[in-house]
C-alpha cells in the first residue's frame, strides 16, 4: 500500500535553496508542474523573504499551471492575503500567530469561498483554529528533527497526533515535521487526513 497516495498530501514550497530569483523562479515552476501531474491536493507558496511583486508572478504562474491540470491541486499562499487574492489562489495558510486575521475574516476579504490552513503546535491552538473555523490544521513537528547526530527540535509525537485529530473532529489535520514514507502509515493510523512537508514531496 502506498500511503503516500492515499491520502491528503500538501507541499510547502522552499525557494531559500536558491541563490538568484531566476533560478528560485523557474525550480518553483518546475515544482509546481510535478506535483500537479502527481495530483498533490494542496501546495502552500512559502516565500516569507521575496518581494511582493515576484511572490504575486509566482503565484499566478503556479495557479495557471494548476489551472490547466485539472483544477486538482489547491494553491494556498503563506500569510499574504492580498497576493492570494490578486493571483485568484484557492486560499491561505495563517501560522500559529494567525497573522493578526481569522479565516472568518480572510473569507470575508476573499468575498467568495476560501481555503484556510492553519499551523498549530499545541493542543491549545489545535481547539483556536477550530473555534476560528480554519478549513485544514497542519500540527507539528510530530517527529524530531536532526542536524547530524544533534537533535534541533523536539517531535511532538504520535500520541499528540492522535490528540490533535480527536480535538478537530471533522476538521482534517495534517501531520507536519519529518514526515517520510516510512513513518507515514503511523502518522494515518493516528488520526491524520494528510500529510505535509517541504522535502516529502521533492
Amino acid at each position: 500500500m502506498n500511503t503516500l497516495c492515499e491520502v491528503l498530501r500538501y507541499a510547502i514550497t522552499d525557494g531559500s535553496r536558491f541563490e538568484d530569483a531566476v533560478t528560485r523562479h523557474d525550480e518553483l515552476i518546475a515544482d509546481a508542474r510535478r506535483w500537479a501531474s502527481q495530483e498533490i491536493d494542496f501546495v502552500q507558496l512559502r516565500e516569507k523573504t521575496i518581494e511582493a511583486g515576484e511572490l504575486l508572478a509566482l503565484a499566478e504562474a503556479m495557479v495557471a499551471i494548476f489551472r490547466e491540470e485539472g483544477g486538482h491541486t489547491k494553491l494556498l499562499i503563506n500569510s499574504r492575503v492580498d497576493v492570494a487574492i490578486a493571483a485568484r489562489a484557492d486560499g491561505v495558510h495563517l501560522t500559529g500567530q494567525h497573522e493578526g486575521l481569522t479565516p472568518s475574516q480572510v473569507r470575508q476579504i476573499y468575498a467568495r469561498a476560501a481555503i484556510v490552513s492553519m499551523s498549530c503546535h499545541s493542543l491549545v491552538e489545535v481547539e483556536q483554529a477550530c473555534a476560528l473555523g480554519a478549513s485544514l490544521i497542519l500540527f507539528g513537528p510530530v517527529f524530531e528533527k536532526r542536524v547530524g547526530k544533534v537533535v534541533v527540535t523536539e517531535g511532538r509525537g504520535i500520541d499528540s497526533l492522535r490528540q490533535a485529530c480527536a480535538v478537530a473532529r471533522n476538521i482534517p489535520v495534517l501531520a507536519l515535521g519529518g514526515v517520510t514514507p516510512e513513518n507515514a502509515g503511523a502518522c494515518v493510523e493516528a488520526g491524520a487526513a494528510g500529510i505535509a512537508g517541504i522535502r516529502l514531496f521533492g
